[in-house]
């Protein structure tokens, strides 16, 4: 299937989820993320705040686990039509875009390039770590512009099934798709179900 075709039906399905089972499967999402890739105090995290509207993985229960475990957190925001990264606190205070994302007033971007896991937003992912997100993008730069030793996790809540047909070159697959069943992996590293 092509990424739009791909798109338009994994934003149906994700329409179709309750309030109740996104906040269930995003806890589980949660779980496996932590009890695989076991996160620690001072590594760095870059991850998406979500927006609720859209039925997106709830990534409040990642922060404020974060926050309380001394990890450091980075958010991306978009700024003249690229993706920064700022680093936040518990503290720091949140505006709402005009794309009804919540995100730092900030526009200073950390400089940050090594981060330890970066927890990347997704509509699917197929079987070989390619993502389908809203299209625009930012998260392919952003993957360019980092270490490629950054791990970067996309957290979904629906498990591969179609192929993605139309890839460019500039597509930057994942390392680990993390759902509420199981940790896929991907580029040779072993694939752990946690069903």
């Amino acid at each position: 299937m092509t990424k739009s075709e791909i798109r338009k039906k994994y934003l149906q399905k994700r329409e179709t989820l309750s309030q109740s089972e996104v906040i269930d499967f995003s806890k589980k999402i949660f779980q496996n993320f932590i009890s695989r890739f076991k996160p620690v105090e001072n590594q760095k995290v870059h991850i998406f705040l979500s927006i609720p509207e859209k039925g997106e993985v709830d990534t409040k229960l990642f922060l404020d686990y974060f926050f309380e475990s001394g990890i450091r957190v980075f958010v991306p925001k978009i700024v003249h039509k690229k993706m920064i990264s700022v680093e936040i606190t518990e503290e720091t205070p949140l505006i709402r875009s005009s794309w009804g994302i919540d995100e730092p007033e900030s526009n200073e971007d950390s400089g940050e390039k090594d981060f330890d896991f970066v927890v990347t937003p997704l509509l699917y992912c197929d079987q070989n770590g390619n993502r389908v997100g809203y299209g625009k993008g930012y998260y392919d730069g952003f993957f360019s512009a980092i270490s490629a030793a950054s791990l970067r996790i996309g957290v979904g809540f629906f498990n591969p099934e179609e192929e993605i047909e139309d890839l460019i070159a500039r597509d930057v697959p994942l390392r680990y798709l993390v759902t509420p069943t199981e940790v896929l992996s991907f580029g040779g590293f072993t694939s752990k179900s946690t069903k």
